[in-house]
């Protein structure tokens, strides 16, 4: 679905269509949210809200996954689907001991895996409290600064009709951040997988 299709979706159902089509690519959707905030379609505030409770609670459910349901077999179907195999939960598994924030950042924004690093920190027995505390805080920065972002370039054209006016800028904005996002998230992945190797190096 192109932006600019999305864009009017939101316009018109507003905060009913924000749930579904945030579990399909919530950064997107949270940037696009918040260009729409600053011309008084959405609350900025009710939106900062929102997106961190979907983002916690989706982490949470992943988490519980792990925690009560790790030794099945559906979980280490998931986890081969998304490429982590039984040496990949070994490795991960020291680097949630070791260091358990620096993972949470790399592992939720790590391309086409995140949902497996935090099912692993259930699987591990990662003090929930603990746990929460990280997801909280880079949800806050994650979320936050696409919001932000979104809310000061809705703010740069003024008005809805500046924006389609505009649209091809607006479009063009949005594939470029996309484009940024999908780099950053492989580059991520790829320390994350450089992390993985210096854990089963230190065994």
């Amino acid at each position: 679905m192109s932006p600019d299709a999305v864009s009017h979706l939101v316009i018109e159902y507003r905060y009913a269509i924000l749930i579904p089509l945030s579990f399909l690519e919530g950064p997107i959707i949270a940037f696009i949210a918040g260009t729409l905030a600053s011309l008084g379609y959405f609350n900025i505030y009710v939106l900062a809200v929102f997106f961190l409770a979907r983002d916690v609670i989706v982490d949470s459910l992943c988490y519980l996954l792990g925690r009560f349901l790790g030794k099945k077999e559906m979980t280490h179907r998931f986890l081969h689907r998304i490429h982590i195999e039984e040496e990949d939960i070994h490795n991960i598994r020291k680097m949630w001991t070791k260091h358990p924030g620096t993972t949470m950042f790399f592992g939720k924004l790590s391309y086409g895996v995140a949902a497996g690093f935090i099912v692993v920190a259930g699987m591990v027995e990662m003090p929930f409290s603990q746990f929460f505390k990280w997801g909280v805080l880079i949800a806050i920065m994650h979320y936050g600064t696409l919001l932000l972002l979104g809310y000061f370039f809705g703010s740069s054209f003024g008005s809805i009709s500046g924006i389609l006016e505009h649209l091809q800028y607006v479009i063009g904005g949005l594939i470029l951040l996309g484009t940024i996002y999908y780099f950053v998230k492989r580059a991520i992945t790829r320390r994350m997988r450089v992390e993985e190797k210096k854990a089963a190096d230190e065994n």
